[in-house]
């Protein structure tokens, strides 16, 4: 389990679901989105048997937080690319 830290908010990493890189918001800012994926725990026992046992949730950020994401979900330390850009040009 690791933790990032952008601005005020700190994430576990086990808990990211997917990343949106290169989004942009309404106004055409750019943007990164996170989904992030926690458990519900039920009050009572009887709620245990609905199906959706999880919460999704997407965080958008923007401007230098948005930046950070990018540079470190496009990083090969933190994430491996199965099409880097070089092998996606020699593919036929």
């Amino acid at each position: 389990m690791a933790f990032i830290k952008i601005q005020n908010v700190v994430i576990n990493t086990s808990h990211i679901a997917a990343v949106k890189l290169d989004n942009q918001t309404g106004s055409g800012e750019k943007s990164v989105s996170i989904l992030l994926v926690t458990p519900k725990f039920p009050l009572f026992q009887l709620e245990s048997i609905s199906p959706n046992l999880h919460h999704y949730e997407w965080i958008e950020f923007t401007g230098q937080a948005a930046n950070a994401l990018q540079d470190y979900f496009s990083s090969y330390n933190n994430v491996i690319d199965l099409l880097p850009e070089c092998q996606e040009s020699s593919v036929v």
